[in-house]
This record gives structure tokens, C-alpha cells and sequence, in this order.
């Protein structure tokens, strides 16, 4: 773990220049991040780590799984199209990441209204808690015990997943970042909302998934869990805003955004963020 970024105390306010510093940290030491995500957005969860100076490493066999994890800065695991061998290669890796004091990310994909899946994200969680959960307002719900939404899509926002994340926060010590139109993080006492992005980010394949994986990078860097989370949350909205406007569709946008994730400074995320 990075020690560059001071992260705030507990009890004070995020800032933006406390997410600058997250940031700053990442593109100065470039962790390395595991990803056990989903096949369908591999390449572009690498390509947004790549852009923000982030080392990726996909690697799904139990075989590997757990050395990977003992020295990587930090873990995603992504449950969008987990299998039972992939499965395995989460569980390893999720005990190795705690044994070696490797914090890790659980995205927890499509939970609530597929059983096995929902089962399993319960399991690593009981396994060894994560420093983050990050999902849509649907998953979180469902996480504490609802029913989830629509396969990957929320029929939720995130302000009513908010006592569920706070719930979720405190039975496991960890930050529950939930996504949405304005995002709302919690680590069970302090409050953060994100409140930038574009309509265009839910109409590109795998930007949520990336998400988990910049989350992963930032709490790689510093120990305070809900700054790394807001700091990445930050990143990507604000680069999102930026995209967008030299962006004639869904198609140019997400080009246009792994440009400007690479593009965007410390400094300019500083200023452009809009914290509450």
C-alpha cells in the first residue's frame, strides 16, 4: 500500500483536493490491480486502468489467482458472468488478498435475482470483509436482503439503498459506494455524494464495471477507504462531463472517455468535482 496521500481524518469533510491526492498517488506509483471481472468488459476495464496509470492484471484460474493477489495492490472481483470456475479463483483470491493485507473491491453484479451469485457475494463477504462494495442501488438493496433489480439495470436510486449501505458499512467495517445519477458513498458515518457524470455512462458497456476496478486502484494508495472510493467516483464522472461534449453517441463517448481519464489532472478533477 502507497503511503504519499495523507487521507483525511475520521470525522472530516471530503474534499476535492483529498481526492486530487488519491489520484496524484495512483498516476505517481501505478498499482498493480488483479481483476476477476466479466468477460464482457475485460478490455475496456484495462484500457481505463491503463489510462490512469494503473497497472492491470486479468487473471481468472485458481491456480494463479491467489499469488496475484498476495502482491497486487489491489483486487476487483466482478461477479457480471461468474462461473464456478471462476468461482474458485474469487474465493482464493479473496482469502490470499486478506492474508497478505491486500485490500479488495466486490462488485456485486445482477445480485438478488439470481440465487447462486447472490449466494456466493454472501460468502466472500463473510469470507473476509472487502474495503469496498460498490453496486448499483438494486444490488445494495439486495445485498441486505432485497429483492434486486432488473438483471444488471437498477429499478432503484441510490438515496433509498442509502440505510442499506449504511447497514451494510457497519456489519463489515468496509465503504458501500452506491452509483446512480448522483452517487452516494458511505463507510457507516460519514456521508459522501458525488453528484457530476452524464446520461451518456449508463449507455456504454462495462463504465460501472471499470468503476469497481478505479475504486480497486485508489484504495491501493491510501487507507481511507471512502476517500479511494469518492476519488475514483470522481475521476470518472468528471472525465464522463468532459467526454461527452466532443461525443456524438454512445459509440464516440466511450473512446472520448478513456482520453480524457488519461488527460484529466489531479488539479483539474480538484476543481470540476462537486462534492456534498
Amino acid at each position: 500500500m502507497g503511503s504519499a496521500f495523507v487521507p483525511a481524518q475520521d470525522g472530516a469533510a471530503v474534499s476535492g483536493d483529498d481526492l486530487a491526492g488519491v489520484i496524484a498517488s495512483v498516476r505517481g506509483s501505478g498499482p498493480l490491480v488483479h481483476c476477476l471481472t466479466n468477460v464482457v468488459v475485460s478490455q475496456f476495464t484495462a484500457n481505463v486502468l491503463l489510462a490512469v496509470g494503473a497497472a492491470p492484471a486479468m487473471v481468472h484460474s485458481a491456480e494463479e489467482a491467489g499469488a496475484l493477489a498476495r502482491v497486487a495492490g489491489g483486487v476487483l472481483v466482478n461477479l457480471g458472468t461468474v462461473t464456478s470456475v471462476t468461482a474458485a479463483a474469487m474465493r482464493v483470491a479473496v482469502k490470499e488478498a486478506a492474508g497478505g493485507g491486500r485490500p479488495w473491491v466486490l462488485d456485486p453484479v445482477a445480485v438478488g435475482p439470481l440465487p447462486w451469485r447472490t449466494g456466493l457475494a454472501h460468502e466472500l463477504l463473510e469470507s473476509a470483509p472487502p474495503a469496498v462494495v460498490r453496486g448499483n442501488p438494486s444490488e445494495i438493496l439486495a445485498l441486505d436482503g432485497g429483492a434486486g433489480g432488473r438483471g444488471v439495470d437498477s429499478t432503484d436510486v441510490p438515496e433509498a439503498a442509502l440505510d442499506a449501505a449504511t447497514g451494510l458499512a457497519r456489519r463489515y467495517g468496509c465503504v458501500v459506494a452506491v452509483s446512480g445519477p448522483e452517487d452516494v458513498l458511505t463507510d457507516g458515518a460519514r456521508v459522501v455524494r458525488v453528484a457530476n457524470g452524464h446520461p451518456l455512462l449508463p449507455l456504454v458497456t462495462g463504465t460501472g464495471c471499470a468503476l469497481g476496478a478505479l475504486v480497486a486502484a485508489c484504495v491501493a494508495v491510501t487507507g481511507d477507504a471512502l476517500v479511494a472510493a469518492a476519488a475514483a467516483t470522481g475521476l470518472l464522472t468528471v472525465a464522463a462531463e468532459v467526454a461527452a461534449v466532443r461525443s456524438a453517441g454512445p459509440g464516440t463517448f466511450a473512446v472520448a472517455l478513456i482520453d480524457e481519464l488519461y488527460a484529466l489532472s489531479p488539479e483539474r478533477l480538484a476543481g470540476a468535482v462537486n462534492l456534498r
